[in-house]
């Protein structure tokens, strides 16, 4: 299985910036879609966007589009999603999920942006 931890998370104002990070361990990525999502305090959990780790096509929810881009280090087989003009609504616990020949999620991190 894969291993994902992801760490960033905080507290904002309107407008600000943060960027998530999500190490992964245990075994190549070279098959996996890697995204990120999302959930707010009694809603479910919504797709924010992903990359594809072989060609680093990006996907992204229409309510970030434009606001938010993920991107990725081979090196550091990490992944990143930079946040910005961050909304009050962007409020939730972000998660890492890798989506392959195994699917793995991250334990999670907070973003709170302020109004």
């Amino acid at each position: 299985q894969v291993q994902l931890v992801e760490s960033g998370g905080g507290l904002v104002q309107a407008g600000g910036s943060l960027r998530l990070s999500c190490a992964a361990s245990g075994r190549s990525l070279s098959s996996y879609l890697m995204g990120w999502y999302r959930q707010a305090p009694g809603k479910e959990r919504e797709f924010v966007g992903a990359i594809s780790w072989s060609d680093s096509s990006t996907y992204y929810a229409n309510s970030v589009k434009g606001r938010f881009t993920i991107s990725r280090d081979n090196a550091k087989n990490t992944v990143y999603l930079q946040m910005n003009s961050l909304k009050p609504e962007d409020t939730a616990i972000y998660y890492c999920n890798a989506a392959g020949p195994y699917n793995s999620w991250g334990q999670g991190t907070q973003v709170t942006v302020s109004s």
